[in-house]
């Protein structure tokens, strides 16, 4: 997966926002500073409508991880997460 396929597959879905021009600005990013990698998988208590689980019906979300190569604006290099299945943006619990 690379910056560009997974900017096209999150524009398809409900976070058409995330890669616009003027967020990237806002951040100081370009798409020559994002890389992808596997992001690995945690285990989510949410549906895709933001109701929570109880402890039996745990669902493990697979991930991309979107990394900055440098870092931008006040020094922030953190990365966002997409599941690999929806391609919508998560949020695993960092515990």
């Amino acid at each position: 997966m690379t910056p560009s396929e997974l900017k096209y597959h999150v524009e398809q879905g409900q976070d058409r926002f995330f890669f616009t021009r003027d967020a990237m600005k806002f951040f100081g990013d370009t798409m020559k500073n994002y890389g992808v990698r596997d992001g690995g998988s945690y285990i989510s208590h949410w549906d895709e409508n933001g109701n929570n689980y109880s402890e039996e019906r745990q669902t493990v979300v697979e991930m991309w991880e979107l990394y900055r190569k440098h870092p931008v604006k006040m020094g922030n290099q953190s990365s966002a997460y997409f599941d690999k299945k929806t391609f919508k943006r998560v949020f695993p619990d960092t515990k």
